[in-house]
C-alpha cells in the first residue's frame, strides 16, 4: 500500500515544500496537489519536481473542461519530463459550480468527455499524428470550422514514458465504472471501507469486466485525517464541517454528487437533513448532523489498534494507495505520523 498525501499549503507555499522533503525520508511515495479555484496545480508541481528526488507528483485533480486535451496531455508529458518519469496526470470533471461559475463553460457530458480525453492523450504520447474525430472533441478542427487550416500534428518532444499514468476522481456508477475499465487509477472521495461495496461494487465489477489486460490492476486511492495516540479521537470532528460543506452545499438540491454518494452509503435521512440546514444557511446544525459513524468510518484517527484495524479494513476492501493528512501541531510529529502509518501500511 503507498502513503500518499495531498498538497496542504495554507500555511505557506514554501515552508509546505520545505517539510515534504522530511515526508519523503518517512516513507511518503505520493503527493497530490489540488486545482480548484486557487493557484494552478502545474506550476506547483514544477517546482516540486525540482525539489524533490523520489516521491510520484500527481493532480489532484486537474478538470477536463479547463484545458484542452491536446494541452493536457501537452503538459502531462512536460510534467513527466521534467520529474524524471514521476508525474501521474489526475483527471475529474469536478462539478457546475466550479466549471459555470469560476471558469464560465457549460458543464456537460463528464462522461464522455473524460473518455474521449483519457484516449487522445494517449495517442499524444505515443507521438501519432493526432486526428481524432470523437463526439465531443474533433483534432484537426473540421471543414466549414474555423479558417480550414488545420491539418494533423505530432508531439515534437519524444515523451519520457508513452504511458503516462491516469487516475481518475470519480463518484457516480458510470464514471466509477468508465474509470475501472479506462484509467490506471481511480480515486473516490470520503471513502468508507464497509461501505464502499454497496456504493460502488457494481460499478466497479462492469468496469474491470472490460478492462484491457494490459492495463495494470487498478490502484485505487483512499484519503483520511490521520492521528494516531489515545485521547485522539476528538479530532475526528475536524473532518465534520468539510463533510456538512460537501453532502450539503456542493451542489443544488437533486444535484449533488456528495449527497448521492451519502446516500449510497445508507444515510438518506441524514444526508437530507445535512442539505436542508446547510442551504439554509444553519452550517454548524449541518456539521453536527453528520454520522458519527460516517465520520469515524473514513478517518484514521484514534489508538495505534484503531488505525491498524481501518488499515486492514481498507486493504481487505481494495484500497491500494492512502492518502494521509497528518494531524498535529509541529513539524516533526507530522513526520512521525507518516513513518507510523508507514510501518502499519508495510
Amino acid at each position: 500500500m503507498r502513503i500518499g498525501a495531498f498538497l496542504n499549503y495554507a500555511g505557506g507555499f514554501a515552508e509546505t515544500v520545505a517539510e515534504l522533503a522530511d515526508y519523503e525520508k518517512a516513507g511518503l511515495d505520493i503527493v497530490f496537489v489540488p486545482e480548484a479555484y486557487s493557484y494552478d496545480a502545474v506550476s506547483q508541481l514544477g517546482y516540486l519536481a525540482a525539489k524533490t528526488e523520489r516521491l510520484q507528483l500527481a493532480s489532484g485533480i486537474l478538470q477536463i473542461y479547463t484545458r484542452t486535451p491536446t494541452l493536457t496531455a501537452m503538459t502531462a508529458a512536460g510534467l513527466d519530463y521534467v520529474s524524471g518519469g514521476r508525474f501521474v496526470l489526475g483527471l475529474g470533471a469536478s462539478g457546475p459550480q466550479v466549471i459555470e461559475g469560476w471558469h464560465g463553460v457549460p458543464y456537460d457530458a463528464p462522461l464522455g468527455r473524460t473518455r474521449e480525453i483519457i484516449d487522445i492523450c494517449r495517442s499524444v504520447w505515443r507521438r501519432d499524428r493526432l486526428e481524432y474525430d470523437g463526439r465531443h472533441y474533433q483534432v484537426p478542427l473540421p471543414a466549414g470550422q474555423g479558417t480550414g487550416l488545420g491539418k494533423p500534428l505530432k508531439l515534437i518532444n519524444h515523451p519520457v514514458r508513452e504511458r503516462i499514468p491516469i487516475v481518475v476522481a470519480a463518484l457516480g456508477p458510470k464514471n466509477v465504472a468508465m474509470a475501472a475499465e479506462l484509467a490506471e487509477g481511480w480515486e473516490p472521495i470520503f471513502y468508507f471501507p464497509e461501505r464502499a461495496a454497496q456504493a460502488w461494487g457494481e460499478p466497479l465489477a462492469a468496469g474491470t469486466a472490460k478492462r484491457d489486460p494490459a492495463l495494470p490492476p487498478l490502484d485505487v486511492i483512499a484519503q483520511a485525517g490521520l492521528a494516531i495516540g489515545e485521547g485522539t479521537e476528538g479530532l475526528r470532528d475536524l473532518s465534520r464541517p468539510l463533510l456538512a460543506l460537501y453532502i450539503g452545499g456542493m451542489g443544488a438540491r437533486g444535484r449533488n454528487f456528495y449527497n448521492d454518494l451519502a446516500r449510497r452509503f445508507g444515510y438518506e435521512a441524514e444526508a437530507q437533513a445535512i442539505q436542508d440546514a446547510y442551504l439554509d444557511g444553519r452550517k454548524d446544525e449541518a456539521a453536527a448532523l453528520v454520522p458519527a459513524s460516517l465520520v469515524a468510518g473514513t478517518s484514521l484517527i484514534g489508538p495505534r489498534s484503531f488505525v491498524a484495524e481501518r488499515i486492514a479494513a481498507l486493504r481487505e476492501s481494495g484500497i491500494t494507495t492512502l492518502n494521509v493528512a497528518p494531524l498535529a501541531a509541529t513539524h516533526p510529529e507530522r513526520v512521525a505520523l507518516i513513518e507510523q502509518i508507514r510501518e502499519l501500511a508495510s
